[in-house]
């Protein structure tokens, strides 16, 4: 329970799996109903094998508001060129939790 007693040992892969709970937590706590189950799903199946750059930038994606990520990942408007490839893998695994009402 206590993270430093393992400095030097094992540090980075602990630090590494505490940062993937903490992105899975974020993915789920949201403002939007929808963007909870789109962004817990895709943490729950990616985030464990994506890179630390790559976890670097969903963390960032994490920072941008839900209405803004609903509307990239809806396709209702373009995601900025950083996060266009991040949001074309999570829309396509979102097909029928952001069709129109």
């Amino acid at each position: 329970a206590h993270p430093h007693r393992d400095q030097g040992h094992g540090m980075t892969n602990e630090g590494r799996d505490i940062r993937i709970k903490r992105l899975a937590m974020r993915s789920m706590r949201r403002g939007i109903k929808e963007m909870d189950l789109i962004l817990s799903a895709y943490a729950g199946e990616h985030l464990a094998a994506m890179s630390d750059p790559d976890l670097d930038l969903y963390e960032a994606l994490l920072e941008e508001s839900d209405h803004d990520l609903y509307r990239w990942v809806s396709g209702q408007d373009h995601a900025p060129d950083r996060f266009s490839g991040l949001i074309a893998s999570i829309a396509s695994r979102a097909v029928g939790i952001v069709r129109p009402r």
